[in-house]
């Protein structure tokens, strides 16, 4: 059923009410155009048509839905189609060919696919794919995983890190993630040449953790371990709450003791100010004792040598070789590292009083017990192995004397607070961001 030789303005659709059948409203002045109405009330612009004269069969192309785009844009668009059937060209055959091209054309998951097993996991290290991967599935894909490479605009991209907001570091991490994949896509030809749409996002701003132990809290700290490692801790995680009545009487008393190597993994990260995973991945064959060097084979800078100081290389000393396991580390597998240290620091850093202490902030207390010994940052840089900045740019030259003497101040620093002698008597200064 239609109506004819009515004008199809917005005060016309607005008044228009559905019927017990489907019905056309054409437009008294534009042939071909009018306003669909269905049984429940959904008005679509439409634009009917016939190619090939009276005895072709007529068609039809949907301009949109009421509401969504106004009578005028309806109406441009019917004579946009309508100028395309007068060159020959069949408007809904162009809306099925585009259709048919775009199911083809990659999404964000596809090219996220191709981004985890072509590039991240065979270049990038383990630990870092595995974080990637991470981020790709709990984040990427939930927000953006169905959105055609080629569409991902600057607004898209905005609106990811604002849905993240409540976790700023999390946010910015997975929008450098992004354009990282995205500049994939621009090398794979997916995009055109600069079309990141992840340049120039503003990122949230970080509080950056910074927490260094002062000499009073390091005479705890080596307090802790002694204690730990011979006598053990009192351990009870629930003596209050819903599950207090379900522990045994005497939890309380119960003792919890951390194994030798637990302990020298916590003092090497103090002594070394390597990270933590170059220390739980250590191989006896990384150990040079008599050059008093790590020389290890991978980091997360790639390859680098450790110096080894007094206390560090004598607590390697004292380490027993447990055979067919090449790990200095040894974990609870046959063969294996330990994998990470958690358990153990939680009880030492409970029995020394350091809530809130990270295990990185061990590799930070090297650092500013280096300035404080009046070693410079460029040395303290060389010691800590940090390779992208300007102030250690130039420290193949440094693996010498200076560095040996720098580690050596440091570590007898260390080691005389962890054993309770204060009488260094100077102040643990933070370690100042460099210059340029």
């Amino acid at each position: 059923m239609g109506q004819a030789n009515v004008k199809i303005t917005k005060a016309v659709v607005d008044l228009l009410k559905p019927g017990p059948k489907r019905f056309v409203v054409w437009d008294a002045e534009l042939k071909g155009f009018g306003c669909r109405v269905s049984t429940a009330g959904r008005k679509t612009y439409i634009v009917q048509y016939r190619i090939g004269g009276r005895g072709q069969p007529s068609q039809m192309v949907k301009l949109g839905v009421h509401g969504a785009i106004t009578p005028e844009q309806a109406r441009n668009l019917a004579r946009k189609a309508l100028g395309q059937i007068a060159d020959g060209i069949d408007p809904a055959a162009e809306k099925r060919r585009a259709k048919r091209e775009q199911a083809t054309l990659p999404t964000i998951g596809d090219l996220a696919d191709d981004f985890l097993e072509l590039h991240v996991r065979p270049k990038l290290k383990p630990r870092t794919a595995e974080e990637y991967a991470r981020m790709v599935e709990k984040m990427v894909l939930p927000a953006l995983g169905a959105k055609l490479v080629r569409d991902l605009a600057f607004a898209d991209v905005e609106r990811f890190h604002h849905g993240l907001r409540s976790t700023p570091g999390q946010a910015n991490r997975a929008v450098a993630m992004l354009s990282k994949m995205m500049t994939f896509a621009i090398r794979g030809g997916r995009r055109p040449d600069r079309t990141n749409p992840c340049k120039g996002l503003e990122r949230f701003k970080e509080r950056r953790r910074q927490r260094f132990l002062s000499e009073a809290e390091l005479a705890r700290l080596g307090a802790a371990i002694r204690e730990a490692e011979t006598e053990g801790v009192a351990w009870n995680i629930a003596v209050s709450g819903p599950a207090a009545k379900h522990l045994p009487k005497d939890a309380a008393q119960r003792r919890t003791t951390i194994d030798l190597f637990a302990a020298a993994a916590i003092r090497l990260l103090l002594f070394t100010g390597a990270r933590l995973n170059e220390i739980l991945t250590l191989r006896w064959d990384e150990v040079d004792l008599e050059a008093g060097l790590l020389r290890l084979r991978d980091s997360k800078t790639g390859k680098k040598d450790v110096v080894l100081n007094a206390p560090a290389k004598a607590i390697l000393a004292g380490l027993p070789r447990i055979e067919g396991n090449p790990y200095v580390i040894v974990g609870a597998k046959d063969g294996a590292h330990r994998v990470d240290l958690n358990k153990p620091w939680q009880v030492v850093r409970k029995l020394a009083g350091l809530d809130g202490v990270r295990i990185h902030d061990l590799r930070h207390t090297l650092a500013s017990h280096g300035r404080a010994a009046g070693v410079s940052l460029s040395v303290v840089g060389g010691l800590l192995g940090h390779k992208n900045t300007a102030t250690t740019a130039g420290y193949a030259h440094l693996w010498d004397d200076p560095l040996r003497e720098a580690s050596s101040k440091i570590g007898d620093r260390i080691a005389r607070a962890m054993d309770g002698d204060t009488t260094g008597g100077a102040e643990v200064v933070p370690l100042r961001k460099p210059r340029g």
